[in-house]
């Protein structure tokens, strides 16, 4: 082989070893949480009869304070429970954003919205740690059985931090039972969103004893994520 034609072969065979080599993913500046994540194993957390039974919707937006007009994002949306009750309720002047992770979920909740003609409901499809939501946008923001799903909470919330209006709130209801059985323990909750610059303005046991209701709303500035302090487990 002449040395001409060595050259070329060299380049080439450096240009594939190059592009096997894969560069590692960047590491995200929020901190991991130290307590287990649930998977998520169905869209749905209950059928809806039973929810209905029990007044869950009706006490859960009584309590939040949800009044026509308002802006609502239902974030893990699922099949849809909330949506679908909140749009009549915030009226033609309000708004609701459905948002799930899962894309034959959030399919399925759009093909449900439209076979119901619920024009003021938008579905979208959000990240993990960061649901995509628009800035300033909402008067309450809902995590409803889900936010043991989160896989970096602090990640999550200091995105859902930059969605809410001045006086916007996020409304959390969940189960008093550890992360790994499908629930947050309320001292997790409320560490996980003070170390993000949230504030608890209010907390409530609803009607099964087992669920909870609680409302932060944000306060101060939003932290840097390398200063956001990890909870314990």
């Amino acid at each position: 082989m002449k040395g001409a034609d060595f050259l070329p072969l060299c380049l080439l065979s450096a240009a594939f070893a190059l592009g096997g080599c894969r560069a590692e993913p960047e590491r995200s500046p929020f901190p991991d949480p130290e307590r287990p994540v649930a998977p998520i194993v169905s869209p749905r957390y209950s059928n809806e009869d039973a929810r209905d039974s029990i007044g869950e919707f009706e006490s859960v937006v009584e309590l939040a304070g949800i009044a026509p007009g308002m802006s609502v994002a239902d974030i893990g949306a699922g099949e849809g429970y909330y949506t679908v009750r909140l749009a009549p309720l915030v009226g033609d002047e309000g708004r609701v954003l459905a948002q799930d992770i899962v894309p034959e979920t959030r399919d399925a909740l759009a093909q449900r919205v439209t076979r119901e003609r619920l024009d003021n409901v938008a579905v979208k499809l959000g990240l993990p740690n960061n649901p995509m939501l628009p800035e300033t946008s909402f008067d309450r923001i809902l995590l409803i059985h889900m936010y043991h799903e989160v896989q970096r909470p602090a990640e999550f919330l200091w995105h859902v931090r930059g969605a809410l209006k001045r006086d916007g709130s996020v409304v959390v209801v969940d189960a008093d039972r550890p992360t790994d059985r499908h629930g947050t323990p309320p001292k997790m909750l409320l560490c996980e969103f003070v170390a993000v610059g949230y504030e608890l303005v209010r907390f409530e046991r609803l009607a099964d004893s087992g669920t909870y209701f609680a409302q932060f709303k944000a306060l101060g500035p939003r932290p840097e994520p390398e200063q956001i302090p990890i909870c314990p487990a």
